[in-house]
């Protein structure tokens, strides 16, 4: 006859523990004399939860099973000896379906994880082990009276599904029914579990992983920061780094903010007015080259560690942008003549081939010569297109944005007798940000600016800088049918961010104390994504508000956006708005308010805001597009009159500085010199300087009248500070500070002050000295020296002995009212009324603190290292041949 076999699995049945305060499944167990056995599947993104309880019999005690930061422990507490313990597995919250099997026959249990026998782990006790009555899944009931569940950790939240007890499948549909167990809070025949890391919403890289409700982003090593790794934690421009009163150095600028290219690693030079950005290649030395022709031409790419996108946008970015090329060259042509096929070519942008050299314009195949026809040979438009056998060469700018940067140099003319070529391409160098300082003025309150839809579905950001008098107005909004976003000054103290996705609108507003409507430059920054929503102004506490878990997040806009008003034209803003970025893009506000009525381009007054950046006496002054600081009449230069002019005396060294008389002495030729001073009486000094030297004693400082009265600072053989007044009326006033040796190799501030009567002397910040005289007359000022006094001055006995050594040490930022004579011998001795004699070498006073001040002040040189033969031949491997002095 016929035998029919059906064989079936376990119905596959899965249930998901919703609650983490209140799900629970509760089935009946068969207790077994030899031992315990159950078994089953869970699946979480926790990484805390009880997954299973029992009480054995036979008092054995309770047996847990739970989660603790990702790994799975097994405990059973005993009243009579000590706990067992078995720790299996690490991050198991990751999502995925784990197995876990547990056996027990009389004193050995036994925990396998994901069905690797091999990896199981083993334990013993002293008493046997009994299987419960009652087995407690993903947590215990409210009510405990009913049953011994312990829990020492949170519930379980996420999936199980085939469990086994005592080797017996239980039906959960049965669970389902009320025919079998017990349960609260269970979604049964489903697994509820999201995946909220697919797709992925952590931006740049970020790594994400969840809970049961959210997800989370860890920007590590990204670069970015923020809910979604959205910000980028670096500057836009050079420019930006400087705003910031930063100095020169390598810094990492990302053009696009929190697009999608990466930062980029430069040089910031912050020296001047411009701001330099340079770029390095992998070859900005001066390389030499022969053997090439044209079946075999030498070519050499440059690598710039970047992108060609993130190059782009640097040059994109800038006000101006330049790469110098230099070609040298002994019989090896160049371009050869305009109409006939070039010996060497350059590649640029998009991998176009140039025909032009540097210093000339795109379109024309001649070099700088050619313009300026200055070439060796008038028929040709380079110098090396002559073919001459000495050394001679074609260098100049490069300059044409849209063709930077060069990727690429071929030459071709190197395999003749006695031809070679030295070619040399610069680093890419460009300075301005176009959009740091883009900014438009908006009139009426009916004025604005409209621009295309900002798309911005998951992620939002938005910043710019404003200033305003006005109480309120709409700085930007953009409306879809139902969502829509608005940035407003609702109130003169209040900024708000509105924004709805759907889910209905949500404020978040930041208050400050002093009111935003001052006319100076305010800051403000607004993001949202799928985690949270966030306004930050100034330096103000951000305001952060949470998105909900569940709901739309998808932000539809469909309308134009606008800038400085809204579609209804009610609120409009008054005032200034610039450098606004949406999601790193710039908008520009300067071309679009040329052509829009109400609307100017750019905006006035930066100095009301940015002229507490001048330091040291500099002087704010406004350009079009920002500001710089003045430092004529400050003893500080740089960008922000904050580096200080040092400068290193030998013991003969003397500075002097004549004062120009205030009118002419030919006013009344019968006068002499002294009268036309009588009434000219200096009503205060303000004098300022610091030195370091190991030499006493010293004469520092000295300044001289016509009417014979001095003022001298000067270092006592014992190291003591005095100060010394001549003044016609009140004699010889002396005033020590002996609060220690100031000639012990370390850096002292002196700050002389007299206002009127009052004078007072600091040393080192520190208040030393105060005094007031009895009538002031210094007047007549004729002469400032710094170091030794040489003109035939009758000096009185203790600045005498002093004068004899004058200074040895280093004297720095020395400034008397609006006159830094110290600069103005390093940096004008041709046109300022300063005499030097002596050696007078620049230093940096903090750079030899530690240095022997007997040994500091010698100059080392060097002859030419590189030994030419030919004075014309380019210098192989030397990158710049500027003097330099080392060690001060």
């Amino acid at each position: 006859g016929n035998v029919t076999f059906s064989c079936s699995e376990p119905q596959i049945v899965p249930i998901t523990f919703v609650s983490t305060s209140r799900s629970y499944l509760l089935l009946p167990g068969t207790p077994q004399i030899d031992g315990l056995s159950v078994s089953f599947q869970f699946r979480t993104w926790n990484k805390d939860g009880l997954l299973l309880f029992t009480e054995l019999s036979e008092n054995s005690g309770p047996l847990l099973v739970y989660l603790h930061t990702g790994r799975l422990t097994l405990l059973i507490q005993k009243e009579t000896e000590n706990p067992v313990e078995i720790h299996e597995g690490t991050n198991l919250h990751d999502g995925l379906w784990h197995s876990v099997n547990i056996n027990a026959r009389r004193h050995r249990i036994t925990l396998t994880l994901d069905n690797n026998a091999a990896t199981a782990s083993h334990a013993t006790t002293v008493s046997r082990i009994y299987s419960g009555n009652s087995y407690y899944f993903g947590g215990c009931p409210d009510n405990f009276t009913d049953s011994q569940c312990l829990n020492p950790i949170t519930a379980f939240q996420g999936c199980m599904r085939l469990i086994f007890i005592d080797n017996q499948p239980k039906d959960l549909i049965l669970v389902q029914q009320g025919s079998l167990g017990n349960f609260s809070d269970l979604h049964i025949d489903l697994c509820g579990i999201k995946d909220r890391c697919l797709p992925n919403y952590c931006e740049h890289g970020g790594k994400c992983s969840q809970s049961w409700t959210t997800f989370y982003c860890d920007c590590n090593d990204t670069g970015y920061t923020g809910a979604t790794c959205h910000n980028s934690i670096y500057e836009q421009s050079c420019e930006a780094y400087r705003h910031q009163g930063k100095t020169s150095g390598f810094f990492y600028i990302d053009s696009d903010g929190s697009g999608p290219l990466g930062p980029l690693r430069v040089f910031c030079n912050i020296t001047e007015d411009k701001i330099w950005t340079a770029v390095q290649h992998n070859n900005t030395r001066l390389t030499r080259v022969q053997g090439a022709y044209p079946e075999k031409p030498y070519t050499m790419s440059f690598n710039y560690n970047s992108s060609s996108e993130q190059l782009e946008a640097v040059i994109n970015s800038a006000e101006y942008c330049e790469q110098e090329a230099a070609y040298h060259c002994k019989k090896s042509r160049l371009l050869n003549t305009p109409n006939g096929m070039p010996f060497a070519w350059w590649v640029g942008r998009a991998n176009e081939k140039h025909l032009y050299w540097g210093g000339s314009l795109p379109g024309i195949q001649q070099c700088a010569c050619g313009l300026e026809e200055s070439c060796l040979d008038m028929r040709y438009f380079c110098n090396c297109d002559a073919d001459r056998e000495e050394w001679t060469n074609d260098t100049g700018l490069l300059t044409f944005k849209d063709h930077l940067p060069v990727t690429q140099i071929v030459i071709t003319d190197t395999n003749r007798s006695n031809s070679e070529a030295a070619w040399k391409i610069g680093p890419l160098r460009c300075y301005g940000d176009r959009q740091f300082w883009n900014a438009a003025s908006f009139n009426t309150e009916a004025s604005y600016l409209h621009f295309p839809t900002f798309h911005a579905e998951f992620s939002a950001d938005i910043s710019f800088f404003f200033k305003t008098t006005a109480v309120s107005g709409v700085f930007l909004e953009n409306l879809g049918m139902k969502d829509f976003i608005r940035i407003e000054i609702s109130s003169p103290k209040e900024i708000t961010f509105s924004i709805d996705v759907g889910n209905g609108p949500t404020e978040a507003v930041v208050q400050s104390s002093t009111p935003l409507n001052d006319n100076q430059w305010h800051y403000v920054r607004a993001e949202r994504n799928l985690k949270q929503i966030s306004l930050q102004v100034d330096n103000l506490p951000k305001k952060i508000l949470e998105a909900p878990a569940e709901g739309h997040f998808r932000l539809q806009l469909n309308s134009q956006l606008f800038v400085g008003g809204t579609s209804s034209r009610q609120k409009g803003f008054l005032g200034c708005i610039r450098s606004l970025h949406l999601n790193g893009q710039k908008l520009d506000l300067e071309e679009r308010a040329k052509m829009t009525p109400g609307v100017k381009p750019g905006c006035p007054g930066h100095c009301s805001s940015y002229g507490n950046l001048c330091h040291n006496g500099g002087k704010c002054v406004e350009k079009y597009n920002g500001y710089f600081c003045d430092c004529t009449n400050s003893a500080y230069e740089g960008p922000f009159c904050k580096e200080e002019v040092s400068a290193l005396f030998e013991a003969g060294t003397s500075v002097t500085y004549i004062f120009q008389e205030p009118y002419p002495v030919t006013k009344n030729a019968s006068t002499s010199s002294s009268a036309i001073y009588a009434d000219a009486v200096m009503s205060k000094e303000s004098i300022a300087f610091s030195f370091l030297t190991a030499h006493t004693p010293s004469l520092l400082l000295y300044i001289n009248t016509y009417f014979h009265e001095y003022l001298a600072v000067i270092l006592s053989k014992n190291g003591s500070l005095q100060v010394r007044y001549k003044l016609s009326k009140d004699g010889l006033l002396i005033f020590t500070i002996d609060s220690g040796n100031f000639a012990n190799r370390e850096l002292h501030h002196v700050k002389i002050n007299r206002e009127g009567r009052e004078l007072v002397i600091q040393v080192d910040q520190v208040l030393k000295l105060k005094h007031n005289f009895s009538e002031i007359d210094f007047k007549a000022i004729k002469s400032l020296t710094l170091g030794k006094v040489t003109d035939s001055l009758s000096l009185d006995p203790e600045v005498s002995k002093a004068n004899v050594y004058g200074f040895t040490g280093c004297l720095s930022s020395v400034q008397y009212n609006h006159i830094a004579p110290l600069k103005a011998a390093l940096r004008h001795p041709s046109v300022a009324p300063v005499t030097v004699k002596g050696s007078l070498t620049e230093s940096n006073c903090a750079s030899i603190m530690e240095a022997d001040m007997d040994t500091a002040t010698t100059t080392y040189s060097s002859s030419d290292p590189f030994g030419k033969t030919d004075e014309r031949e380019p210098l192989t491997n030397a990158i710049r041949s500027d003097s330099a002095v080392i060690g001060g």
